[in-house]
Formats: structure tokens, sequence, C-alpha cells
């Protein structure tokens, strides 16, 4: 045969296989791990609101690791979708089978992708408002999961009070007083809404599992339910209060947002995937064992569950969340997109060091048996984790909701106790710079923050008024009337305008150094 010049005879490679319960065999067959269960038989157990890229790389992952041990098949996750965005995250399960793949990257550029299917099924609630209050009075669903995010849970950060002025809140306020399910648009009404039809129909209510980076995350969301059960019936939320359980939990694994470089090295495994998972290969759960509904065996696959959450709590938020926010500012001023990247510099691992062990350690709660020096120095190895690109843009997004929980609570607590605050103070200083929105190179700063119109506003004034970002009480609370920290935040602030984030840091640590403890206090 001839073969006409500028043609080949190599047959065209075949298309990648989508990702569904069809092609399964066909996805392990490129060396990821798919579900060892029969998926047919799992039956729902759990609704989970705030289906993202978290959840499932930690709460889905590990009921998956159950079901592979053949536990905890009734307890089956159900998706829901609360927010218009949430759409997307529905569309791209729905197109495989809700499985999705999780690829967790060590430090050392070694994979694991794994097919996780624990999730069975996914509800947009604005869709159907009702048909989303009739799966959770299901009896069948004895856990509401959340992953709402810090801010979801429409609380003022400095009194802890539930806004009840929020526009979808009372709009489902008056739903609910009227006695209408059909255009409920915040889970807080879609909860309520089912937790009275099951209190009517006499079904045991669910329990109400926060996994939310807050202090005290369960007992937010009870505040925080009740509050708006309040408004609506207050007898309804009297059995609310003696009913319903609210367990603390402390969550933790590093999970960068999906990118399309994510879904292109998916492809390239020979398969394709709309919305895979990448993370750190750490991860952990703590879990406060109080589900009188019943729970699945987490137990069995690595959670840790406990009598009294909040040491593990404190212990991750203000040592790695807080500690995430002490290197983005800084980080991104000068010049730095990826966090990886960031910590390539000695400057930052030894600045966040001294801030964990002087000002954020001294505020926690006794921990025994948790070598807490080696967790600080872990912390700082997963943060250099060039492996799994997490992006300084990420840790930077939302500040008003993250330092008020994460981080003003150390400077609170040392402020009362007389201890230093000068790292803390700068970490907020660096917030101040970086929401002027512009670093260092001239570069434009784009703030993904709900207050980021007003707080840009507060710190275009910073150089004609130091002290403008500070005033903003819905944010830092009476921060601002204290000596010390103003001080600290001041001092701060005109090294970061006059010398740049690399000098300020320099500075800092050469203070440490001189004075570890009181400072210039």
């Amino acid at each position: 045969m001839t073969v006409p010049t500028g043609t080949s005879t190599a047959p065209t490679p075949a298309a990648p296989v989508r990702l569904g319960t069809a092609s399964l065999d066909d996805v392990a067959a490129t060396g990821a791990a798919v579900p060892t269960y029969d998926r047919s038989v799992v039956t729902p157990g759990i609704v989970h609101i705030g289906v993202g890229g978290f959840h499932r790389a930690h709460q889905a992952m590990y009921l998956d690791r159950l079901m592979n041990r053949g536990e905890a098949l009734d307890w089956g996750i159900v998706g829901l979708g609360v927010m218009p965005s949430d759409a997307r995250m529905r569309d791209a399960l729905a197109g495989q089978d809700h499985l999705y793949t999780l690829t967790t990257k060590a430090p050392d550029g070694t994979e694991d992708p794994r097919v996780i299917g624990s999730i069975i099924d996914y509800v947009f609630a604005p869709d159907d408002p009702s048909a989303a209050v009739a799966l959770l009075s299901d009896p069948r669903i004895r856990i509401v999961g959340l992953t709402v995010t810090e801010g979801g849970y429409n609380i003022d950060h400095v009194t802890g009070d539930f806004l009840h002025s929020s526009v979808h809140v009372a709009h489902d306020r008056a739903e609910l007083t009227a006695g209408r399910t059909g255009d409920l648009r915040t889970f807080f009404g879609l909860v309520t809404a089912a937790l009275a039809a099951r209190r009517a129909a006499g079904t045991a209510p669910f329990t109400v599992m926060s996994c939310d980076n807050i202090q005290g995350n369960g007992d937010t969301a009870r505040r925080t339910f009740l509050a708006f059960a309040d408004s609506v019936d207050p007898d309804l939320a009297s059995w609310i209060s003696t009913d319903v359980s609210f367990p603390n939990s402390m969550v933790d694994r590093i999970t960068p947002e999906t990118t399309d470089a994510d879904r292109d090295d998916v492809a390239a495994h020979g398969y394709t995937d709309a919305w895979p998972v990448v993370a750190e290969d750490f991860v952990q759960w703590v879990l406060e064992d109080a589900f009188p509904a019943g729970r699945p065996p987490y137990e069995n696959v690595g959670v840790e569950v406990v009598d009294d959450v909040v040491p593990f709590e404190l212990m991750k938020l203000r040592l790695l969340n807080a500690s995430h926010q002490g290197l983005c500012y800084f980080g991104r001023l000068a010049g730095h997109r990826m966090v990886h990247e960031v910590m390539a510099d000695p400057r930052f691992g030894r600045f966040l060091l001294a801030y964990m062990e002087t000002e954020a350690t001294p505020t926690l709660r006794p921990l025994p048996g948790v070598d807490l020096d080696a967790y600080r120095h872990t912390l700082i190895e997963r943060f250099g984790s060039v492996a799994v690109k997490d992006t300084v843009a990420r840790l930077c997004a939302e500040s008003s909701d993250r330092i008020p929980k994460w981080l003003l609570p150390v400077v609170r607590e040392n402020l009362a106790a007389g201890r230093s605050t000068r790292l803390s103070a700068a970490i907020v200083a660096s917030w101040a710079r970086y929401a002027e929105g512009v670093d260092e190179q001239g570069e434009p700063i784009t703030v993904v923050d709900r207050m980021a119109d007003r707080l840009q506003e507060s710190a275009s004034r910073n150089h004609e008024d130091p002290l403008a970002f500070l005033r903003d009480r819905e944010v830092f609370g009476d921060l601002v009337e204290s000596e010390q920290f103003t001080a600290d935040y001041l001092h701060a602030l005109d090294s970061l305008h006059s010398a740049g984030a690399e000098a300020t840091l320099d500075m800092l640590l050469a203070e440490v150094a001189a004075d570890p403890g009181t400072g210039r206090h």
C-alpha cells in the first residue's frame, strides 16, 4: 500500500472515557482506585449543605473509606446546593453519576488518585425549595452537615449575634411565618422548615454537624439556628434547643481550588472528570461524639471522636488558619502568587514560627499527648509543599470573615493577659496594606471579600489616617482603643509603607529575638 506523503499509519488515540458508573473498570485500568462497594445499594443518611472541594476531600472521603470496608452503606451523602452558584456543582456531579476524583499529593510529589463514591445524589434547592425541605424531612436523613464558610452563619463579628436584618433571612422568616416553603432562600429557612415538619410528623430530628473553620462551630450553628427559629416560632426553637444536637468539630486538610490544569492531569491518565479535587496528603478530623440519631463509625477510619473538641479546635484555628493569614498578605505584597513560593523564602517560615510560638501557643488549652512543637514545624512543611500548588489569592479571600474568627481572639486574649501582640498586629497591618489594592511592584490586587468596597475605602486613607482601617468596629470591635495594639499596628504599617514586606518581616524577627515576651510594652 502506498502511503500519501505527510500522512501517518499510526492509529488515532482513543478519546478519554468520561468518569461514571459504567466506566469505572476503565478508570481503574488507569491506576486510579475506585469504589469497591456496590453504590446501587447505598441509601441516604446525610444531607450536606455546601458541597465544595473541602467537603469532597474530607468528610465525603472519610465516608468513602468506611464504605470500602463494607460499613456505613446506609449513610450515603446527598448534596444540597443553596446558592445560585451551586448549579455548577449540581451539573458537574450529575454528569458523572456523582462520582469524582480526589488526588492527594505528598510533598515528595507522590500522587494518589482515588474515585470517591459516597455522594449519591445532589439537590439544587433554588429549583424547588419545597423538594429540598422534603429531602431534609426524610426519616432516613439523620445528619445534616455544613461547610458554608466562615461568613455563612450570618453573625455580627463583634457581638456574635445573629443578623436578623439580612434580606434573605428576613424573606425566609416571612415565608415560614406564613406557612410557605416554596420560595425559601437560605439554609436557615430550609433546615428550620424541615425540623418543623419532622416535629409535626413525630420524626426524630437530625443532628446538625458543622464542619466550618469557626471556634465552637457546633455552638455557633446552634446559636444561629435557634435565633432564626425563635424569630419564626418560639415553641419550635424550644424544641430544637432540647432535641437537636450540634456537635463541635475540628477539620483539617489543605485543599486548593480546582484548576483546569487539575482537570488536564486527570485527562492525561485516560479519563475525564468535570470537577476533580486535589488536596495534600495530610488530613485530620476531630469530632465531638454527640449524635443522638446515630452516626457512621468514623473512628474506624481515623477520625478522632472525643468528648471535648475545643483544645484541638483552638490549636488548628490559631496555629494553621491564622498562620495562613500571616503569610498571604505579606507574601502577595512581596510579589508571590503561590504559597510554596512564599515559603521558599526562609524569613516567612521564621516569622510564622515566631507568631505561633510567642503569641498563638500561649492562648491554647492543654493538649495531653500532642507535641505542639512538632505540630508547628509540620505546618511549615505543609505550607511549603510544591505539589499542592496552593495559591496566595485563596488564602487572602474573604478576610473580613476569617481574621475576626482566627486571629483577633488571639489578640484579645494576649491583651487581657499582658502579653505581646506585636506579630498579630503586624498581620492585621499587612491586611490593611494589602487592601490598598496594589502590591510593591505596582501590580493591582483584586480584593475578594464581601466587604471589599468598604475595606478598600478605609485602606485608601491609610496614609492620611493610619488608624482608618482599624476604625471599622464591625470587624475590629474596640481594638482601635487599645494603646498596645495600635502602637504595634502603626509600627508595622509604617514599615510596610516605607520599607516593604520583606524588610518589615526582618525588623519584626529582630525585635522578637531581642525581646520575645511582652515586647515594648
